[in-house]
């Protein structure tokens, strides 16, 4: 639905927070039922990517970005989709995985408005792509040194 409203309209935004809200609850319920599963978090990976897609689709034409924070985005879709191909290489499936860098990332980007306002487009810019190239180059190394596909790792340093 966010593509199909006015970007940064009443109606985007609320769509935005249901977005959130609705990621949130179903893995908390998830765990708190022990409903967890390979196709859940699969699911969940899934939609937390496509709602990545779809803000940066929307969001990149509207708030002016220097080159340089459009190449870093590049080398962090790069990083990131070499990670899932060698994942899915390794391990006949999408490898998505939950670290905590993964989640701040996501956090990050969902609260991207709030630092937009707040902070400016440079310093938030930082701090976003800061951020997720950390979570993207751990992923990586997670995929690369693991033996088997665990989607809940929570760091490469934590077992």
């Amino acid at each position: 639905m966010l593509l199909f409203t006015e970007p940064l309209s009443s109606v985007f935004f609320t769509f935005y927070i249901v977005c959130g809200a609705t990621d949130i609850l179903d893995g908390y319920a998830a765990r708190k039922t022990n409903g967890e599963s390979r196709a859940g978090a699969i699911l969940d990976s899934t939609a937390d990517f496509i709602f990545i897609a779809v803000m940066l689709f929307i969001m990149i034409p509207i708030i002016e970005v220097e080159f340089w924070v459009k190449l870093w985005l590049i080398g962090i879709s790069a990083v990131k989709a070499l990670s899932l191909l060698i994942g899915f290489i390794k391990y006949r499936s999408l490898a998505f995985l939950h670290t905590y860098m993964n989640k701040a990332t996501g956090a990050l980007l969902f609260a991207f408005p709030l630092f937009y306002y707040g902070l400016g487009i440079t310093v938030t810019s930082f701090l976003l792509c800061g951020i997720a190239s950390i979570a993207a180059v751990e992923e990586l190394f997670i995929n690369i040194k693991s033996e088997q596909l665990v989607y809940n790792i929570k760091s490469i340093f934590l077992k």
